[in-house]
């Protein structure tokens, strides 16, 4: 699996599994990279399959069964379909010559789908793998080329992972212009919780809260900064299900934190203590103007 050439991505077969906002992008970013000899699609939905072909986001489209005629696999569904996923690739190979393939995920969450790659028979060479990235749509319709340019890709290698699958995830990200990241599952996952799956329960929860005021007239007052901090809530929820599941313990340390920081701010509010709460608001001030200038 380590011979000269095997890593160079122009040579590869290209399968994507899952061809939703993440998959159809993909698909179209190495398109227009002009990265990888063919793309094939797999996917549930006959509608999705149809549109990415008549569409030319992929070369073919293919079934399950055929994941194994290629150089690279990637599988881009929610985390809990991945891991179904992988379960079944053990099926698969029993009924196909042993395969020489280079395995990467697109899962939101890293530790149980790391820890069931490691698992697979011999022949897969897996590497975990999430673009910190998305949209608060789903669909391949909403599926764009430039979704991965100049954001972080985590990498997750598994143990037994070459160094040929983490160089050939690697010229993946670059050809489709993002920047790579290498972290252990767990911290990915810890990570992850705080800068990406807080913010969708707060987005949710803001929604709900709303929801209980019982005056129409709080939509018509409803502008930027509502549509702005709520806008997450619309995301797919198959999605986000899988990512409260699979994610439990790091988002539940999260929310912790945030629940606390709230109290605090009930608290200050209730005191009326004009200085209190300027200190208290200030340092969060300074961290988002110097992370998002502009």
């Amino acid at each position: 699996m380590d011979e000269p050439g095997f890593t160079r991505l122009a040579r590869c077969r290209v399968v994507i599994v899952g061809l939703g906002l993440m998959g159809g992008s993909l698909a179209l970013a190495l398109r227009a990279a002009k990265a990888g000899r063919e793309i094939w699609g797999v996917d549930s939905d006959p509608a999705a399959l149809a549109f990415a072909v008549e569409q030319s986001i992929i070369d073919c489209a293919a079934d399950f069964d055929s994941v194994l005629n290629c150089e690279f696999l990637i599988l881009a569904a929610p985390v809990r379909a991945i891991l179904s996923q992988l379960h079944r690739l053990t099926s698969v190979i029993r009924h196909a010559k042993r395969p020489s393939v280079t395995l990467l995920d697109l899962g939101s969450t890293k530790s149980k789908i790391v820890a069931a790659m490691e698992k697979l028979p011999p022949g897969f060479d897996p590497v975990g793998g999430h673009p910190m990235c998305g949209k608060e749509v789903s669909g391949i319709e909403n599926a764009e080329a430039n979704l991965f340019r100049d954001k972080t890709f985590v990498l997750t290698p598994t143990k037994r992972a070459s160094s040929a699958a983490l160089a050939l995830a690697q010229e993946l990200i670059a050809a489709i212009g993002a920047r790579p990241l290498i972290l252990s599952p767990e911290r990915h996952d810890a990570l992850a919780a705080m800068s990406s799956h807080l913010p969708y329960v707060m987005a949710a929860a803001l929604m709900r809260a709303a929801q209980t005021v019982d005056d129409d007239q709080l939509w018509t007052l409803a502008a930027s900064g509502f549509r702005d901090t709520s806008r997450l809530a619309a995301s797919d929820l198959t999605m986000m299900v899988d990512i409260l599941l699979t994610n439990r313990a790091a988002i539940l340390d999260a929310l912790g934190r945030y629940r606390t920081e709230l109290d605090w701010f009930i608290t200050l509010i209730e005191a009326a203590d004009p200085e209190a709460l300027s200190a208290a608001l200030a340092p969060a001030q300074r961290k988002r103007a110097e992370l998002f200038r502009g």
